[in-house]
């Protein structure tokens, strides 16, 4: 009996060390206010100090264009908010005799970042490249509303959203690429899998991973040195309950062999936080028309800093070939 009460009693101990674990790993990483910046940057492994300057120069021109606050309200009832620059307009254009075509590009942030701050850099591109712009903040980050990151499973459904106001603002006539990075480049790939209207004509993702599932094994793994059980399977059951969506239920491989939209992956060749070999993975799963770009050297997010003239050749390329 007394060994009975014993292995018992440490059975009950392992299972509230689980409990303890699965409560704190579930909070440190899907909850708003809880998941902080400053650890994501730490986890990605970029320095991100020797880009600022090219960051601040980008930043001046960017914020001198006319741009607003815009705001929709989500599949389930969160107040979601986007920053809107119309298409920079050449004097030629101005004068309506111009023949540019009526392109807008939606940008989808990564995780704890937001819509304006995470795209400075690269909006310079897009705005002289002559697209609209429109830069959400996902769920439970920014100026949007939500408790629970969607970690593009739920953000999925709110750029289904966005494309529809964007329709709706731009003309029926606008013709849409998505562009995303990290949790936003997961977004963008998950959104390849729905029924999308004509006007998309096309997908970037730049280092999107597979599922948060298995993402988050992989960070446990390999830069904790914990094994997945129980804090995934746990955070798993909570985040079904609590945010309504499991870990793996949308898995971006599983997604793209469903899509019809062409695809653009780039991801950095040194990415330890989502490792290059989802982006190998999801590229071979891909049934629509795809490009692929392995920026030799570049960490997480790195690639466009890295390598920007390889990075906007490829997306000028890209779009020509689909708008």
């Amino acid at each position: 009996m007394g060994a009975l009460r014993n292995i018992t009693a440490a059975a009950g101990l392992l299972a509230a060390a689980g409990i303890g674990e699965t409560v704190y790993f579930y909070n440190r990483t899907m909850k708003r206010g809880h998941a902080k910046t400053e650890r994501t940057t730490k986890m990605s492994g970029t320095d991100w100090a020797k880009y600022f300057p090219l960051m601040e120069e980008r930043k001046g021109f960017v914020m001198a264009q006319p741009h607003s606050d815009v705001y929709l309200t989500s599949f389930d009832g969160l107040k979601l908010h986007a920053t809107y620059f119309p298409a920079v307009k050449d004097k030629k254009n101005k004068e309506g005799t111009g023949t540019e075509k009526n392109k807008l590009v939606i940008c989808f942030h990564g995780y704890t970042g937001e819509g304006l701050s995470n795209h400075v850099a690269i909006a310079d591109y897009f705005l002289k490249q002559g697209y609209a712009m429109l830069l959400p903040d996902a769920r439970a980050h920014g100026s949007s509303e939500g408790e629970y990151i969607g970690f593009g499973c739920l953000d999925r459904k709110d750029a289904q959203k966005w494309i529809e106001w964007a329709i709706k603002e731009c003309g029926e006539d606008v013709e849409i690429l998505l562009h995303g990075t990290s949790m936003g480049g997961a977004t963008v790939l998950m959104t390849s899998g729905l029924k999308l209207p004509e006007n998309v004509k096309g997908i970037v993702s730049d280092c999107g991973f597979t599922s948060p599932k298995e993402v988050f094994t992989h960070v446990l793994n390999n830069m904790y040195h914990l094994p997945a059980f129980p804090a995934i399977w746990g955070a798993d059951l909570m985040n079904k309950r609590l945010a309504g969506y499991g870990m793996d239920e949308c898995n971006a491989k599983r997604e793209v062999q469903k899509a019809t939209v062409p695809i653009l992956f780039i991801h950095g060749s040194a990415d330890t936080f989502v490792p290059c070999s989802m982006c190998h993975e999801i590229y071979e799963n891909c049934r629509s028309p795809k490009q692929k770009l392995i920026v030799e050297g570049a960490g997480h997010a790195e690639s466009y800093y890295k390598d920007m003239e390889a990075y906007e050749d490829a997306l000028t390329k890209f779009a020509e070939g689909i708008m």
